[in-house]
């Protein structure tokens, strides 16, 4: 299994990443910078179109948005920190933003609501583990870990303590119900059937 490849020779800034190439994509966690090439295979973005298309038909006439990668989600470390000074910014396979007041023409100021991260052998550590307890700690009130290989979904959930103390796994079959956005399930079964 691959790893990212990391920058952490210094603290990187949004006014960092925003020079790199274009083409490269990159992700800043607490100033480390993380390199998400290769891209992701086609059943991982196969998996990121078919849960997107049903949040965005769940989500119609709703106040909450969803949003598909690339798509900047920054994390202030204060509330009035400077654009430029925010050393972290990542881009989740899918976000659901309900507070309107956190979109920009840029992305997403603050952490979203619902996030779903897929895995895949370059990225899976660092969803895992690094991304895990940013969301827990940023205030994601809800994180999906999709496994295209195992054909399961681990269900974060802050409970008591602003913690993920509430975790629940689905493997191969299963209706997974989030708490977040009331209403809206995915059936693993159908979901995982589906791909040709």
């Amino acid at each position: 299994m691959g790893e990212a490849l990391r920058k952490q020779d210094r603290i990187y800034t949004y006014a960092d990443y925003r020079t790199w190439h274009e083409n490269e994509r990159w992700e800043l966690i607490d100033g480390v910078a993380w390199n998400m090439s290769p891209a992701p295979s086609r059943f991982h973005q196969w998996i990121a179109l078919e849960i997107g298309s049903r949040l965005k038909t769940f989500l119609k006439g709703r106040d909450c948005e969803a949003y598909i990668a690339p798509f900047d989600v920054f994390i202030p470390a204060e509330p009035d920190q400077k654009e430029d000074e925010i050393d972290t910014v990542v881009q989740p396979d899918l976000s659901v933003i309900c507070d309107p007041e956190k979109l920009i023409d840029k992305g997403c100021m603050g952490p979203p609501d619902f996030i779903v991260e897929i895995l895949s052998p370059y990225t899976s550590k660092k969803d895992m583990n690094e991304k895990f307890r940013l969301y827990e700690r940023s205030g994601v009130r809800e994180y999906w870990v999709v496994d295209p290989n195992a054909r399961a979904i681990l269900a974060f959930r802050r409970g008591t303590n602003n913690r993920y103390d509430d975790e629940e796994i689905l493997d191969k079959k299963g209706i997974l119900s989030s708490r977040v956005l009331d209403g809206f399930t995915v059936d693993l079964e159908d979901l995982f059937s589906s791909f040709k």
